[in-house]
């Protein structure tokens, strides 16, 4: 999967990275490089706890096939 990330240089001189297509995702890297590498694994994260929210919310009792997909 492709992401646009925005990165933004803060005030105290680190570099921060969000993703604006993913609500609250952020990190930051006190250069351009650490802060993409760390970018990298919050949106991981980020796929991760909003696949575990789905998942804990699915039906119970309902007759239906749960599967995994890699993208």
């Amino acid at each position: 999967m492709l992401f646009n990330v925005k990165l933004e240089q803060a005030e105290d001189g680190w570099v921060v990275a969000e993703v604006p297509a993913l609500p609250g995702c952020v990190s930051q890297g006190k250069t351009e490089q650490e802060a993409v590498e760390n970018i990298k694994e919050a949106i991981t994260a980020w796929l991760w706890a909003e696949n575990q929210k789905t998942h804990t919310a699915s039906p119970t009792g309902k007759d239906y096939k749960e599967i995994v997909v890699a993208v």
